[in-house]
């Protein structure tokens, strides 16, 4: 078995990993080329790439997997399988073709629900109670092959992207070890997708991260932590952006909880900052003002002496 592994992000570590402890030949890693990150713009090389080089195993990174170039180097690798787990570019159909027994997909959502970039984000945004991975032949559709085997997970108040992309990669390197043998073996089953029932979770945009506060307070509950610790969630304080990284919903009712208006400062004390939504009260607890560190609401309050009456305005978009 000459397995192709291609991924970039830690959702993509833990499989490479179980490849590699359960025995396979890693014949080499593709993954998008390093970027730059930080205020620094530090090229700082993906997740995949550093696991790659700790295991000892040839890493390619090509700016585009489209390219004729791009797949000839595949192709030179004759690879039996090629795994992918977010690796972030769609495959052509060329590089399909190029394995005997296909190519598989390690996907964050409960397919045909959430096909795209930001399955896991979009399943808390979106308020999902739960979510899972599934293990699917690749097509040239996006995210449409025929599905092998799956796993649930629920998704807890207290969960984020963070933590969902932890439990999920975890879950997900699981799930291949345990559906490799059935597809090297012949024993896979592989399911059509249900394209009626299929929904679509697009890469997030700055409009995504911005607070409404006519919403509820569960959306925007939902918002903040479908956007923690990766982007964050903002409103507009004065002329300047003002980041939510965690909040709690509290009071929530049928209506309004009083009279002020959505994005009103209701009430800033040291178990946070009180804001009225379109229905219910929304506590901010971990904040970013602009120029200034992540930090606890309570400890930004006692130094802003912030008001009640004081209001968020939904956030610019600079």
């Amino acid at each position: 078995m000459r397995i192709v592994f291609m991924g970039t992000p830690e959702f993509a570590v833990p499989s490479l990993k179980l490849l590699i402890e359960t025995g396979y030949e890693i014949v080499s890693v593709v993954t998008q080329p390093d970027r730059p990150k930080g205020r620094k713009k530090t090229l700082t090389p993906p997740p995949v790439k550093e696991a790659a080089l700790s295991l000892g195993l040839n890493v390619l990174q090509p700016e585009k997997m489209r390219n004729a170039e791009s797949v000839a180097a595949i192709a030179e690798l004759a690879p039996d399988l090629i795994v992918t787990a977010a690796y972030g570019q769609i495959l052509p159909k060329a590089l399909l073709d190029i394995p005997r027994l296909g190519c598989i997909n390690v996907h964050g959502s409960l397919l045909p629900k959430y096909r795209g970039g930001a399955p896991i984000q979009r399943s808390i945004m979106n308020g999902e109670s739960s979510t899972g991975v599934t293990i699917m032949y690749m097509a040239e559709g996006l995210d449409t092959g025929d599905m092998i085997s799956s796993v649930e997970l629920p998704i807890l108040d207290e969960d984020t992207s963070g933590t969902m992309f932890e439990k999920l990669s975890l879950a997900g390197a699981t799930l291949l070890g345990e559906t490799l043998p059935q597809i090297i073996e012949g024993r896979a089953i592989a399911t059509p997708q249900n394209n009626d029932e299929a929904t679509y979770a697009p890469n997030l945009s700055r409009e995504d991260e911005r607070l409404d506060w006519n919403k509820s307070a569960r959306e925007l509950f939902n918002q903040v932590r479908g956007l923690s610790p990766m982007a964050g969630a903002f409103t507009q304080l004065g002329d300047e952006v003002f980041k939510v990284w965690a909040c709690q919903v509290s009071g929530e009712v049928s209506g309004r909880s009083n009279e002020a208006e959505p994005g009103t400062i209701i009430e800033a004390s040291n178990n946070g900052i009180v804001v009225q939504t379109g229905k219910g009260a929304l506590v901010l607890t971990n904040i970013q003002p602009a120029g200034k560190r992540v930090m606890d609401a309570a400890e930004w309050i006692k130094g802003a002496r912030i008001e009640a009456g004081t209001r968020f305005r939904a956030g610019g978009l600079q």
